[in-house]
């Protein structure tokens, strides 16, 4: 079967570490064919179907660095394509709204799409967990000065961040004695033109921000539990994170279970939900990681659930 990756360019792939690629390599392994695009190859005409204008079929090799083979390279309608993954990295900027759009022509033509492209769209990162208030924890989403202020007059210990972030990106705490407070909502808010959200500063972000894998509506059996190291009051990887791996908690799998069969529901076969403590902060949609470090850790192979999930997928639907 022929597997388009939708993605950041193939060279600037770390495949020691990389998600997409442990996804390429279990698909290969089963005899599948790979095709890779960026987004902005996708072209739509009138009278004609979506197509990647110079997608690659490659071949995967045994070299870290250089770790594929182009074989072949044209114009591929992706309809024609046994599935299609998008896996292009955050922001989840004008282009990659775009891109969903795009995606989602390509399913009229008969594609079939993973994540769905109307789901990418309906499950923005941050502001996916509003429609789950009984699972997170005490949170703010505005653009208003004082209504932040109001927060952490309440909340005295607070984190704020900007709703397009990635990797931990403009994340910041404020403490109880407010030091700087103003000039992080200005930096933040611009002057009270852009939304961002601030959430009570959870201690248990010592023993890591978890990264909960959910495949099909359920649940990897263990999380990775990103440790902030030093100073550093974020666990992102990006920012130098330790990456834990651990057997869910009763609580993780609580949470996983309430979620995993509405997210599947709605077309998103992977997702990411991210706990702190007994508090989920993030839902994550685009092109969820942490594959590789969880089964290097425990021996649990994600990316083989993951593609017989994918395989179950296609095989409903007639593909």
């Amino acid at each position: 079967m022929d597997l388009l990756f939708v993605a950041d360019p193939l060279e600037s792939f770390k495949t020691y570490k990389d998600t997409t690629f442990a996804m390429m390599r279990e698909a290969a392994a089963r005899g599948h064919v790979l095709w890779a695009c960026e987004p902005r190859e996708l072209v739509w005409m009138r009278g004609a179907r979506v197509v990647a204008r110079a997608a690659r079929a490659i071949t995967l090799t045994d070299d870290e660095h250089d770790w594929f083979q182009t074989v072949q390279q044209r114009e591929l309608a992706l309809a024609d394509a046994g599935a299609v993954l998008m896996r292009k990295d955050p922001p989840f900027d004008a282009e990659y709204f775009y891109a969903t759009h795009l995606l989602q022509q390509a399913e009229r033509d008969g594609a079939r799409v993973f994540n769905k492209p109307a789901a990418l769209r309906d499950h923005p990162e941050k502001l996916a967990i509003l429609e789950f208030p009984e699972l997170i924890g005490p949170t703010l989403v505005t653009r208003d000065a004082e209504a932040i202020r109001a927060f952490h007059a309440e909340h005295g210990d607070i984190i704020l961040k900007p709703l397009d972030g990635m990797g931990g990106m403009g994340i910041f705490r404020v403490a109880r004695d407010g030091l700087n407070l103003g000039s992080i909502i200005e930096t933040l808010n611009r002057h009270g033109s852009t939304t961002v959200m601030a959430q009570k500063y959870l201690r248990e972000i010592t023993q890591g921000d978890k990264r909960i894998l959910v495949i099909d509506g359920k649940p990897v059996p263990y999380s990775l539990a990103r440790i902030p190291q030093g100073s550093e009051i974020r666990g992102n990887l990006a920012a130098g994170g330790k990456g834990v791996a651990q057997p869910l908690s009763a609580r993780d799998r609580e949470i996983a279970e309430a979620l995993g069969p509405t997210l599947a529901a709605r077309g998103l076969l992977l997702a990411g939900l991210d706990v702190i403590g007994d508090c989920l902060t993030e839902i994550n949609v685009t092109s969820p990681t942490c594959f590789q470090e969880i089964t290097q850790q425990t021996g649990f192979d994600v990316a083989k659930m993951f593609i017989d999930a994918l395989e179950r997928a296609l095989a409903v639907a007639g593909r």
